[in-house]
């Protein structure tokens, strides 16, 4: 919004002039979408705790989760809210970058809202309700893919996509498979991230290191110059996502104030499905899909050790009549607690390793 009708009085006073770049407008959302949930927070918590939203804990997991049972949950409505009305302040709204990611995020975020409704609210089961979730997942990924086979918004063709280290080098997909690849990212990114959510500040901290990553991936893509410095795809207008990216990390951040340990509230699937979606759509639109395993490597880990967990179980159950464990628990995270790490160490430790990622993402800008 701001981008649209301030610029016009740049002849009144130099200043307005500020808001037609792009890294002075993510600045301003990312500190905007902060101050919107430190605002927001507290009227948020209360609404939920009027509603009765407790948090339901696993009776195998960890024993000190045991006194969070009853917390809010559904607190990722604030992060939609606060990212979203930042995004519509800051960023270009005819941009098909901005439009696509504020879909996703809202798309993502219903489902999310759906899920913890229908679980925590109703009392339904997760099986029914995974199902429901996963349907959500593929068909936005599904439409999204034909959209950008159909509806070209840049000058690269859809199906390319970069890899990272190699700057002449790039993935070139058969049409139907991208579609396919799309999808499957999407519903990848968001149920990773959904994962991860089970500790106090974990995936709030690890998304908003994992945004802002994103985002300067985004400005660097979105400029002629450096992209092409760089090697690069170039995508113009792909610099917007910045904005998005910085005011999605800013929401997350300012909800961390809240769910920092010990948390007065829980994202639930609401937030975590939203933020998911949201990195995978963001990686889909700069065509860097694997540069995002690296960037949310911590993410890929968790998931990872739910397959694994999983499929060693049933491997096991099958061959031998029992199932057997490779990790104390999963996710991952549960496993370090098992072994006896206090939870805000884990939390901090997975932090670290997210920053790591982060500086391993931005090292595939020189090492190429």
């Amino acid at each position: 919004m701001f981008f649209h009708f301030l610029p016009q009085f740049t002849e009144y006073h130099i200043v307005f002039n500020l808001f037609t770049f792009i890294t002075f407008r993510a600045v301003g959302a990312g500190a905007t979408a902060l101050v919107l949930a430190f605002l927001l927070g507290p009227s948020t918590i209360r609404w939920l705790r009027r509603l009765r939203v407790g948090e339901v804990v696993r009776t195998e997991g960890p024993e000190t989760h045991l006194k969070k049972a009853g917390t809010p949950t559904m607190g990722g409505t604030l992060i939609v809210l606060a990212g979203a009305i930042s995004t519509l302040l800051w960023a270009e709204l005819t941009n098909w970058y901005t439009a696509l990611a504020l879909l996703s995020l809202v798309w993502m975020g219903a489902i999310g809202f759906m899920d913890d409704y229908l679980q925590v609210v109703q009392g339904r089961s997760k099986g029914l309700v995974a199902r429901y979730k996963m349907v959500g997942q593929l068909s936005f990924g599904l439409l999204l893919g034909l959209f950008l086979v159909l509806q070209p918004i840049s000058p690269i063709p859809p199906n390319w996509t970069m890899v990272p280290f190699f700057d002449t080098w790039y993935a070139h997909f058969w049409v139907p498979a991208y579609v396919v690849f799309v999808a499957l990212v999407v519903s990848g990114s968001s149920n990773a991230v959904n994962l991860t959510d089970g500790l106090d500040g974990l995936a709030a901290g690890l998304s908003a290191i994992a945004l802002g990553t994103i985002g300067v991936f985004a400005y660097l893509v979105g400029r002629v110059d450096t992209s092409a410095y760089l090697g690069l795809f170039y995508l113009p207008g792909s610099g917007e996502l910045s904005v998005f990216a910085a005011a999605l990390a800013g929401a997350a951040v300012g909800f961390l104030w809240f769910n920092a340990p010990p948390a007065d509230v829980f994202m639930g699937d609401t937030g975590s499905l939203a933020l998911g979606g949201a990195l995978g759509v963001l990686a889909i639109l700069l065509k860097a899909e694997f540069l995002l395993v690296i960037v949310g490597g911590v993410f890929v880990v968790e998931a990872l050790s739910v397959l694994v967990q999983t499929s060693y179980f049933k491997w096991t159950k099958r061959r031998y009549g029992t199932g057997r464990r490779v990790f104390r628990m999963a996710p991952i995270h549960h496993h370090f607690e098992k072994l006896g790490w206090a939870e805000t160490k884990v939390v901090i430790r997975f932090w670290i390793a997210g920053i790591l990622c982060a500086m391993v993402a931005f090292s595939t800008l020189k090492i190429r």
